[in-house]
C-alpha cells in the first residue's frame, strides 16, 4: 500500500475501541465513531480521533472498519436502507470485524456486490487484552486483493492475518475456533476440580496441567486468574451463549454434529442462570465446583 487510506472505524466499544486505538497509534488516518456517548468519550480519552455519527464518519474513507454485537445490528447498520454500505464511497473496502453467522454475512456481501463495494470478513480471535497487546489472531476471507490491502492496517493489532478464501470463510473459521474455546473450557473445568477434590491444589495442578500434554497457549493464559478465583470478564458468559448459538446454528446448516457443543451450552445457560452473566466464561470452572459440592 503506497500511500496510507483514510480509515473510519464504526463501533468503538470493548473490542472495537483497542482495535481502532492501536491502528490510530500506528499512525494511521483513523477516525472512529458509536451510537453511544460513553464510548465516544472513551475513545476521546484514548486520543482517537471521532466523528458524531457514521455519515461524518465516513466521508471521505476508503476503507471502513465495523465491529458490531449480532446479526441483527449487523444487517441493519451495514446493509439496510441508509446504512453504512450505502453511504461509503463504491470503491471503498469494507472490513467486519464481528463475530456473526455465515447468513447474516451473507446478507451483508449481496448489499456490497450491488454497491460494488469489496467487503472482507476480518473476524478477530482474541480479547482486549491480546489486541491491546498486538497479539489477536485475524481471518479474513472475501476479496484478495482487498485482503493485501487492508492486512497492513489490521497488522498493527494482530500477530498473524490469514486470508481463507473468497467468501464465508472466515465466518466459518472464527466459529471453529470459538467452538474449541468453549469445550476446552468444560474440560479444563472438570480436570480442575477433580483433581482438587483429589488432594491437589489449585497451583500445583494447573501448573502440571500448563507443562504437560495439554498445555496450550489458552490454557497458560487462563491460570493466572483461575489461581486466583478472579472471574473479572475479558469475554462474558453472556457473549460466549451468543456465538454458541451461531455455532450450533453453523453446524445444523452444514450437517455437523456437534453434541460436545450442545453440552457446553447447556452449562453456560446455567451460568447465567445462577447469576454469572457477565463473568468471564471461563467461569464455568465456578459451576463445575457447585455441582460438585465443592
Amino acid at each position: 500500500m503506497s500511500a496510507k487510506p483514510r480509515i473510519a472505524w464504526i463501533g468503538i466499544g470493548k473490542l472495537g475501541l483497542p482495535m481502532a486505538a492501536r491502528i490510530a497509534a500506528a499512525g494511521f488516518d483513523i477516525v472512529g465513531t458509536d451510537v453511544s456517548g460513553e464510548r465516544i468519550a472513551a475513545a476521546k480519552a484514548r486520543s482517537l480521533p471521532t466523528a458524531a455519527d457514521s455519515a461524518q464518519a465516513l466521508g471521505g474513507a476508503s476503507v471502513v472498519f465495523t465491529s458490531l454485537p449480532d446479526d441483527k445490528t449487523l444487517i441493519k447498520a451495514v446493509a439496510g436502507a441508509g446504512g453504512i454500505i450505502e453511504n461509503m464511497p463504491a470503491t471503498a473496502i469494507l472490513v467486519e470485524t464481528s463475530t456473526v453467522s455465515p447468513e447474516a454475512s451473507a446478507e451483508v456481501a449481496v448489499v456490497a456486490e450491488k454497491r460494488g463495494v469489496a467487503y472482507v470478513r476480518s473476524p478477530v480471535s482474541g480479547n482486549p487484552v491480546s489486541v491491546e497487546a498486538g497479539s489477536a489472531s485475524v481471518l479474513c476471507s472475501g476479496p484478495q486483493a482487498a485482503f493485501e490491502t487492508i492486512r497492513p492496517i489490521v497488522a498493527a493489532f494482530s500477530k498473524s492475518q490469514k486470508w481463507l478464501g473468497n467468501s464465508e470463510q472466515a465466518r466459518y473459521g472464527k466459529l471453529a475456533i470459538n467452538l474449541g474455546v468453549a469445550v476446552t473450557s468444560g474440560m479444563i473445568a472438570e480436570a480442575l476440580v477433580m483433581a482438587e477434590k483429589g488432594g491437589i491444589t489449585r497451583h500445583d495442578m494447573l501448573e502440571v496441567m500448563c507443562e504437560s500434554v495439554m498445555g496450550s497457549p489458552f490454557l497458560k493464559y487462563k491460570a493466572p486468574p483461575l489461581e486466583r478465583n478472579d472471574y473479572a470478564p475479558t469475554f462474558t458468559c453472556r457473549q460466549m451463549i451468543k456465538d454458541i448459538d451461531l455455532i450450533l446454528g453453523a453446524c445444523q446448516a452444514t450437517g455437523v454434529p456437534a453434541p460436545l457443543t450442545a453440552i457446553m451450552r447447556q452449562q453456560y445457560s446455567a451460568l447465567i442462570s445462577r447469576g454469572h452473566a457477565d463473568e468471564d466464561f471461563i467461569a464455568c470452572v465456578k459451576l463445575t465446583e457447585e455441582m460438585s459440592g465443592k
